[in-house]
């Protein structure tokens, strides 16, 4: 399986890449840690290129870099991007986790 990226999440992460001077070989490092209310947390950050082992998904012309501790529990998620009334950000639709928190920032697996 892989991680998925909509064109929606795409366009974001591109537009943040310009923003941040990152050239196009850079991409959006997503990661889990422990933390939140749900025990585990995702992190988002950009980097300019991947890392030793990492895991890279590309969809609609952007990138995702995963190490491999985060994929385990990453494999087949779809990442989006949403601006509503609720607020705007990116938002992980991940079949691995068996709860969430209201806020959608934390999980449990």
């Amino acid at each position: 399986m892989a991680i998925q990226i909509t064109e929606r999440a795409a366009k974001k992460i591109q537009s943040l890449l310009q923003q941040e001077n990152i050239s196009p070989e850079g991409g959006l490092r997503v990661g889990v840690r422990g933390g939140g209310c749900s025990g585990l947390s995702y992190t988002l950050s950009l980097d300019s290129q991947q890392r030793t082992g990492d895991k890279i998904f590309e969809d609609h012309g952007a990138r995702l870099f995963v190490d491999m501790k985060s994929y385990l529990y990453l494999n087949g998620t779809t990442l989006d991007y949403t601006e509503d009334l609720m607020g705007r950000g990116f938002k992980f639709h991940n079949p691995n986790a068996a709860s969430s928190c209201g806020c959608g920032e934390s999980f449990s697996a």
